[in-house]
């Protein structure tokens, strides 16, 4: 779980940066320069000995899905979304964590489905918004193809990579090279190089944070810690990062905050969080006795 809560941490000033220093830069570019750094700082610890060529691809395929397209799809976003709007509409990420699993287990949990339900209304009050603009609906539902893709990526790499009896660190340069495939084809489509050679060096320096930092290391402790937590934990963490990126603002860029609505959904997540372990803590011992 330490994991994971480091992972938010590192997250938290994403929003902010991208909204700050990296608008009107292509999007494309930016989620191609974010993982092909990510890669440059994983593979020097790439290990195929003991990876067939099946489980190589499968690896590649969840980084194309978790990294590559979730990048892709989530930073299109900003195209009609304010990044607070963004922010908002992970909210549903904990959920789809929940269903694909269900799904990919054939049953149904409806503790992990409640608690991260929960997750989702403490994040709901913290960001809510009147949402009535243009193109709305069109970048909400952009964002969920993105939350489907980080949901569906974490789930099965939990499921796929103990069976691989190797550290994270020496898969996840193998995840990175697929991401890296989606991203880098997608890039090529729209790359405008005037506007990339005329980046200052903040923007560069932001973007080195938010690809060596903020993805490279910070998608290697997540999927890392989704490793050893259950579903539920899982899920309820995907939300956390909502209210740390939003004192991120406050404290770093110096944006507004609606205090009340901040503690007061924070607190419904941490008591989400709470009622996950606790339950499953007494099932444990009910489990040895």
């Amino acid at each position: 779980m330490l994991y994971l809560l480091i992972v938010s941490l590192l997250w938290a000033p994403s929003f902010g940066l991208v909204k700050h220093y990296l608008a009107g830069v292509d999007s494309n570019f930016v989620a191609g320069a974010r993982i092909v750094l990510s890669l440059i700082v994983f593979l020097p610890f790439v290990r195929v000995r003991g990876i067939v060529t099946r489980q190589f691809v499968l690896l590649a395929g969840i980084g194309a899905l978790q990294f590559g397209l979730m990048y892709v799809l989530y930073l299109k976003s900003f195209t009609w979304l304010k990044s607070s709007e963004v922010a908002l509409f992970t909210i549903f990420t904990p959920l789809l964590v929940t269903l694909t699993n269900d799904l990919l287990e054939r049953r149904i949990s409806w503790l992990f489905i409640a608690t991260a339900a929960l997750a989702v209304v403490g994040t709901g009050i913290i960001q809510w918004t009147q949402l009535d603009r243009g193109g709305l609906l069109l970048g909400f539902l952009v964002m969920q193809l993105s939350n489907g893709c980080f949901a569906a990526g974490q789930v099965v790499y939990r499921k796929v990579a103990p069976a691989l009896k190797l550290p994270d660190h020496q898969l996840m340069g193998i995840l990175y090279i697929g991401a890296t495939i989606i991203a880098a084809a997608f890039a090529a489509t729209s790359a405008d190089l005037g506007t990339i050679t005329s980046l200052s060096l903040v923007q560069w320096v932001v973007l080195l944070y938010l690809g060596a930092i903020a993805s490279g290391v910070g998608f290697f402790l997540f999927n890392a810690g989704a490793r050893r937590v259950d579903v539920g934990a899982l899920a309820i963490f995907n939300n956390i990062k909502v209210p740390l990126a939003i004192l991120a603002s406050v404290l770093i860029f110096g944006e507004g905050v609606d205090w009340p609505r901040l503690i007061i959904g924070g607190a419904v997540i941490g008591v989400a969080l709470w009622i996950n372990e606790a339950i499953l803590r007494r099932r444990s011992r009910q489990q040895r006795s």
